[in-house]
Order: C-alpha cells, then sequence, then structure tokens
C-alpha cells in the first residue's frame, strides 16, 4: 500500500466551505449605516481565529483590541480608551510577523480614525450615531431613494401601473433606468443571505414594458416663481419635473436639438431604445415644463440675463466634451472622440467601419459602448486598449462579457504611449508600452507600473479614444462660478454660494456619473429650490403597498435576462437584452424578503411616503 493517498475533502472540511459562503454572503449584504464600532469587533474576532498564534503581536495584541473595543461597546470605556486602542492597533500593525495580524490592526486603526465620533457617541451616551434616514439596504443604496420593496410587492400583485407611479415619486425616468442603470440597490440586497440577489431591475424593466401609458399628476396650485433649467438630460429634467409638480414655472434650455442629454447622445440603442427614452419624456413634459431646444446658454443666452429673468437658475449640464490623450499624433485622421462619435451617431451622422481595423482606449462604460458600436458599423476586428487589468475596469462587468461574445478583444495592462501615421496624415497603428501591475493607490485601486518591456504595435485604421468626459466652464466661470478639476463647486443642497439664485448639481458638480446619481441630484436641486422660494411643498404617492405575504423562501436560482450577443452584429442595432416572462417575473419578485415588513424596516422607522 502507498505511504501517500489522493485527498478529497472530508465532511468537515465541506461544511466549513459552506459556512465561509454563508459568511461571505452575509458580509455582501452589510448594509451601509451598520454600527462601525460592532462591525470593527466582529471583522477582528474572525481574523483572530484565523490567526497563527506564532508571534505575540497577533496572538495576544488582537485579543487586547477585542476587549477594549467590547468596553466600548459595553460603555465601560473612557475617551482615553479610544486612544489605547489607536495606539494598541498602531504597534500591532507595525510589529505582527504576516498579513493576518497587520490587515486586522489596519482595519481597526483605519476604523477608529474615520469613524472617531461614533466610539465617542458610545461612551459618552452609549448609543450609536449610524441611523439610516431609509432603513431598507436597497432603499439606502440607491441614490434616489425609490421604495424598491413596494414597487417589488405590486409588480408581483400584477398592479404595474402603480409600481411605475410609485418610483416616478423619487425617479422620472423609470424606463430608461430599467434598461441602463448600475443597480446598486442589488450590491447589498438581503436576499444574498439566502442564495442571490434579488434582479430588481429586471422587475422595473417588466413593470415598464407591461404598464399602460400615463399623465403626471396635476401640479399643486401655482406660486408665480419662475426657474430656468440649463441642460436636458436626466439630471436637469428630474429637477424640472418635480419643480413643476409643486406649481412653479419651469423652462429648460438645452443645446441639443432633442431632449435626454447623454441618454440620447450617448447611450446606443441596442442598450437604450430610443422609444423607451421618449416614453419617460413624454411622461415628464405632461407636467407643464416649457422647453427651449438647441440653445447654447453662454452663446445665445447670457447666463446673467437667465438670473434676471428667472427666480432660479439650475444648471445641469452634461459631459460632452472629450478629454485628450495629450499622445503624438493625436490629431490624425481616423482618431475620434467617443463621445463625439456616440453623438454623431444619434443625430443620425454614421460613419462607415466597414473592413476597418479599430483600436479603443479606455476601461469605462462609454469605451464598452464605442467597442461595441464599432463592431456594428461593420469594423473587421475591434481591440479595446486598457493600461490596467480586466477586473480593475469600471465599465459593468455585463458590459465587458458582452463586447467579448460580440468577438471584441480586451487587451489589458497596455498603455497608449504614440500614435503611428502614414506620409498622408492618416492613423495606421497605435504604439504601446506593456505595463504590469503595481502598488495601490489612494483609491484603493493597484496603479499599473512600466514594464521592462519593448513597446507594442497594434495596427488599425482608426481610433477611438474613451478615457473620460468633461463639461463646459467657461460660460459660467466668467460670471464668478468656482470651478475646480473641470466641475463646478457647489454645497450639499446644490446652491453654488456667494452666487444668489444659481444652483447646480449632477455631472456639472460630480464629474461624469450614473443614471441615477444625476437623478438624485435633480431632486434634491428641486427640494432645495423650493425652500429657496421659502416653500415646502411635499412630493407624496397615494398607492397602497400589498401586505407582506407570510410564506417561506426557500433558496431560489435569480432570474437572470438573456443577452443577445453575438459576432454576427453587424448592423444590427437592436436591443440585445430579453426582458422577463411573467412567469418569471413572478417568481423573482416572490424573492424578495420584504425587509421593509419582516425585521428590518418596521422597526427602523418603516418607509418615506413623501419627501
Amino acid at each position: 500500500m502507498s505511504r501517500l493517498q489522493i485527498e478529497t475533502p472530508g465532511r468537515a472540511q465541506t461544511v466549513l466551505n459552506g459556512l465561509y459562503q454563508d459568511m461571505h454572503r452575509r458580509i455582501s449584504a452589510s448594509s451601509p449605516g451598520l454600527c462601525p464600532v460592532d462591525m470593527a469587533l466582529n471583522f477582528l474576532r474572525f481574523c483572530h481565529a484565523q490567526s497563527c498564534g506564532k508571534c505575540v503581536p497577533c496572538r495576544v495584541g488582537l485579543g487586547q483590541l477585542e476587549s477594549l473595543i467590547e468596553q466600548v461597546l459595553e460603555r465601560t470605556a473612557t475617551l482615553e480608551t479610544i486612544d489605547l486602542i489607536e495606539d494598541t492597533a498602531q504597534v500591532i500593525a507595525d510589529s505582527s510577523d504576516c498579513a493576518i495580524g497587520y490587515e486586522a490592526a489596519y482595519m481597526v486603526l483605519k476604523g477608529v480614525r474615520g469613524f472617531r465620533e461614533d466610539y465617542e457617541e458610545h461612551v459618552l451616551n452609549g448609543r450609536c450615531i449610524c441611523g439610516l434616514s431609509h432603513p431598507v439596504p436597497c432603499v439606502s443604496t440607491c441614490p434616489a431613494h425609490v421604495d424598491i420593496p413596494g414597487y417589488i410587492a405590486l409588480i408581483r400583485e400584477g398592479h404595474y401601473e402603480e409600481a411605475l407611479e410609485l418610483i416616478r415619486k423619487d425617479n422620472p425616468f423609470p424606463a430608461v433606468c430599467a434598461y441602463v442603470c448600475e443597480h446598486p440597490c442589488e450590491l447589498h440586497c438581503r436576499r444574498q443571505m439566502v442564495d442571490d440577489s434579488v434582479n430588481i431591475c429586471g422587475l422595473k424593466r417588466f413593470a415598464v414594458d407591461h404598464a399602460k401609458p400615463a399623465l403626471a399628476p396635476s401640479p399643486a396650485p401655482a406660486t408665480g416663481k419662475t426657474v430656468a433649467v440649463i441642460g436636458g438630460g436626466p439630471g436637469g429634467l428630474t429637477a424640472a419635473y418635480y419643480l413643476a409638480l409643486m406649481g412653479h414655472s419651469v423652462t429648460v434650455y438645452e443645446q441639443r436639438p432633442q431632449l435626454g442629454g447623454m441618454l440620447r447622445y450617448g447611450i446606443p440603442n441596442y442598450r437604450l431604445p430610443l422609444e423607451i427614452l421618449d416614453k419617460d419624456l413624454a411622461y415628464i413634459l405632461s407636467a407643464g415644463i416649457q422647453v427651449h431646444t438647441g440653445v447654447s446658454v453662454g452663446t445665445d443666452l447670457s447666463v446673467e440675463e437667465l438670473q434676471q429673468r428667472y427666480d432660479a437658475v439650475y444648471i445641469a449640464i452634461g459631459p460632452h466634451s472629450d478629454k485628450k490623450l495629450h499622445l503624438e499624433g493625436e490629431e490624425a485622421q481616423g482618431v475620434y472622440s467617443a463621445v463625439r462619435l456616440l453623438r454623431d451617431i444619434g443625430e443620425g451622422r454614421v460613419p462607415d467601419f466597414s473592413g476597418k481595423r479599430i483600436c479603443v482606449i479606455g476601461g469605462g462604460n462609454v469605451s464598452m459602448d464605442a467597442t461595441r458600436t464599432a463592431k456594428r458599423l461593420g469594423a473587421a476586428s475591434v481591440q479595446c486598449i486598457y493600461r490596467r487589468r480586466l477586473e480593475d475596469m469600471t465599465a459593468l462587468e455585463e458590459e465587458i462579457q458582452a463586447a467579448m461574445a460580440e468577438g471584441c478583444e480586451i487587451v489589458t495592462l497596455e498603455a497608449p504611449s504614440r500614435i503611428e501615421t502614414d506620409g498622408n496624415g492618416q492613423v495606421t497603428a497605435l504604439w504601446t508600452q506593456p505595463q504590469h501591475i503595481g502598488p495601490y493607490n489612494g483609491k484603493n485601486r493597484p496603479n499599473p507600473v512600466k514594464a521592462d518591456l519593448p513597446e507594442r504595435r497594434f495596427p488599425c485604421d482608426a481610433i477611438i479614444v474613451a478615457i473620460g468626459q468633461s463639461i463646459v466652464t467657461k460660460p459660467f466661470e466668467a460670471i464668478g462660478v468656482t470651478v475646480s478639476r473641470g466641475t463646478i463647486q457647489a454645497d450639499l443642497s446644490s446652491s453654488i454660494p456667494g452666487l444668489g439664485n444659481l444652483f447646480a448639481g449632477g455631472d456639472a458638480v460630480s464629474g461624469p456619473a450614473t443614471v441615477i446619481k444625476a437623478v438624485a441630484a435633480g431632486k434634491v436641486a428641486a427640494d432645495n429650490i423650493d425652500s429657496f422660494f421659502g416653500y415646502h411643498h411635499r412630493i407624496s404617492c397615494g398607492v397602497e403597498i400589498p401586505p407582506a405575504h407570510f410564506t417561506n423562501t426557500p433558496p431560489c436560482g435569480r432570474v437572470n435576462l438573456k443577452q443577445h450577443c453575438t459576432p454576427h452584429c453587424v448592423g444590427d442595432f437592436r436591443l440585445v437584452s430579453e426582458g422577463m416572462t411573467p412567469e418569471e417575473a413572478l417568481q423573482e419578485a416572490s424573492r424578495c424578503l420584504r425587509c421593509d415588513h419582516f425585521g428590518y424596516g418596521s422597526f427602523k422607522g418603516g418607509r418615506n411616503r413623501e419627501w
């Protein structure tokens, strides 16, 4: 008999692996706003259990940290105890032999420095100050704070029009978000503790696809106040919609021929069909908003003139300008800006890429849109060049996978160095410098480092640059608006300090962001402009939420939308995703744990029926 045997996982190891998976799901489902002191203690205990016990800092020190944090939670500590926790954690981080001790101590160190007020509140008053304004995790992580459990319950009962009415209380773009939202709400869905998060975005799309057309509710009595909104994108139109419902007279000024902003001129039809966008726009305009398209504020009309003509002005311009590579050959023929390319296509000016070799530079959602669009425009090959790793790309994972499924190549760890041209100034190749991944930067992201390898040449006929977007700020700087790093400086209420009736929000303030964040900014601006006028209008919804079902919710697979992504997509701009069937929607809606009722929202303030 051999002294060696093939090792197979024993029953104990199998159970342990299952427990690790359960713990991973629970950590993933941890909602924002949980007590940072309690979280630090529990993570510390978990790390301490992994310690080999060899070195004193890890074996003894982590135990001492546990005891000190327990004193804080039990209110037997003093303010000096907090200093002792910080000092002890620093010593362990500096002297531990391995990463287990270092990372555990460093985690405590970051927590006690970042949440010192919470530690002090526990010591002085025995309570936590991290309470949420919204009790349910999915609602809390939605930037617009949409009542997600409420509309899922309505979808389950087949009340699709009421579901959209509830969504529109906080977000007037339910159709658009159903198709292109990045669904941050699903990241902290507590269903992950059972199996997987609920497909919230997919359920919203089912309601949108099956609801009947509707008109906006009647506005409040007219106030006589007037508001000008600069920019007809999601942020500007959200503010305009809610201000109109509050009884104010709203006029939107849009530079492009049609409303929609980046929704119309930046997102391809295969992701967001124009009829879906127009559905939301028709609803918003039914609130009585006036619109002037083809007007460039700063050229056709000055900001000062708007400030004099209207009682308030909201700047909600989008990032329609592209950032430059600053490389040799960037001005050559065949170099396209991704933003301009997508906008031209949206306005009917479609380039012919038939048989061409295309290189796209960038790793965000815009680069994925440009990559997949180039394929549809007939390109013989499309390569997306990115200077970091695949997992570092900021594009949605499903967009990256779809691009690869359509035959596009993702080339990582290659930094563009120069653009090669022929005698006529036409692009012939992109040269890159190979990289290897390096240390983490201040944003908790690893930086690429130049590799000791020769440059690579990627032959191509056209290059699409998608490395970022920016806004045009000169007209606003001219009247005293403070601009820093290409964005307007406004306070958390959207007001621009020192400029009276001028407000700003969305991409103009945050830089390029998601649709739902622009909606949230517009909602905040509407509320604060209303307060600026001396009013306190409330936006509410009279829809009744169905009662929770007292049923068991055993583990059940998540319904994902089917994607029709194939290399044979040339010339095909039809929608690539397929919505749920009624059977799938009912099953998926039934997976919702109804945290607004069971053991979470019911004792943390309930739902917000108005704002």
